[in-house]
This record gives structure tokens, C-alpha cells and sequence, in this order.
């Protein structure tokens, strides 16, 4: 019987090892409130925005599973009990609803929002976790429905944000 066991355990042993070397995209909520996220990337396809995701304090989503497709990736986030957010000067198409939408152009004669995104550069590794805290969080800014440009001057502090004229995502 012990015989029989052991191929079991060394698969289900394999199988722990292999899961915790995933390669997906994350983002980790450091803070005390609840934040919703979008996320902005170029796939084979272009360029694509997605949201919410909805992330409790203290804790970590998977945005995207599986190896990375791409070296930079964008993300707009909002913290939901203290009304701040992390944003840059990337700018991607979203909106209030949950969203898929395809392309970065005419955000506003399309119907959504323009909202300036963070950029984050993954240096092509396989995986990679954002680490969301409140000291590179902002106060919020007053969006103005069809007044492009949602971001303050500065960007975010260690997390892209340069302060240089708004700026497309990379090619």
C-alpha cells in the first residue's frame, strides 16, 4: 500500500511546486482601503483596457494568468473608502461599469472615459506583482465628464510618473 502511495505524493508534490511558479500578472493592495483597478496591455491584438477589479485591503488578484505577453502593462487604480488614487501619464480608454475595451484612440468620441494610467516595466520577466501602497497613492482629481486628463502634475513617485507632458503607451 505505501508503495502505491508514493507516486500519488511525489505527483501532488510536483504539482504544489509547479502551481507556486506560475507566471501570471498581479497586483498586491498594501493599504488599508479597497481599490478597483483597470488594466491596460498589448497583446497580438493591440492595445486593450480592462476593469474592474475590485481588491480588499491587505491582499492580492491575479489580473492576468499565464506567462507575460509584454514588457510594459498600465494600471489606473482607485481607492474606494478614502477617495485617492495612482494614476500616470499613460492614457487609456475606461469606464464607471465593468469593461473590456479594444483600442487607445478617441477614448471620448467613443463613448468611454480618458484616464492616465501607470506604467509599469516588467523588464520581460515571466511574472510580475505590482505592490499598490499609500504613500504612492494621490488625492483624487475632479473629473470633469468630456474634459480629457484625469492626472495631476508629477505622475506617481516611483511608479513611471515623470511629469512630462501626457504621453501614449509604448509601442
Amino acid at each position: 500500500m505505501t508503495a502505491g502511495l508514493l507516486p500519488v505524493l511525489a505527483f501532488a508534490v510536483v504539482g504544489l511546486w509547479n502551481s507556486s511558479a506560475a507566471a501570471d500578472f498581479r497586483l498586491c493592495n498594501n493599504t488599508s482601503s479597497r481599490v478597483g483597478i483597470a488594466l491596460g496591455y498589448k497583446d497580438a491584438e493591440g492595445w486593450t483596457t480592462e476593469g474592474w477589479w475590485n481588491v480588499s485591503s491587505r491582499s492580492c488578484e491575479t489580473l492576468l494568468r499565464g506567462t507575460l505577453v509584454a514588457r510594459f502593462y498600465y494600471i489606473y487604480a482607485l481607492d474606494y473608502d478614502r477617495g485617492g488614487e495612482w494614476s500616470g501619464q499613460a492614457f487609456m480608454c475606461s469606464r464607471d461599469k465593468e469593461f473590456t475595451i479594444k483600442g487607445t484612440e478617441n477614448c471620448l468620441a467613443r463613448g468611454f472615459d480618458r484616464t492616465g494610467f501607470f506604467e509599469v516595466d516588467t523588464g520581460e520577466q515571466r511574472a510580475w506583482t505590482v505592490q499598490l501602497t499609500e504613500a504612492n497613492e494621490q488625492p483624487a482629481q475632479q473629473r470633469v465628464p468630456g474634459i480629457p486628463g484625469t492626472v495631476g502634475p508629477g505622475g506617481v513617485p516611483g511608479l513611471g510618473g515623470s511629469g512630462q507632458p501626457p504621453a501614449a503607451p509604448k509601442q
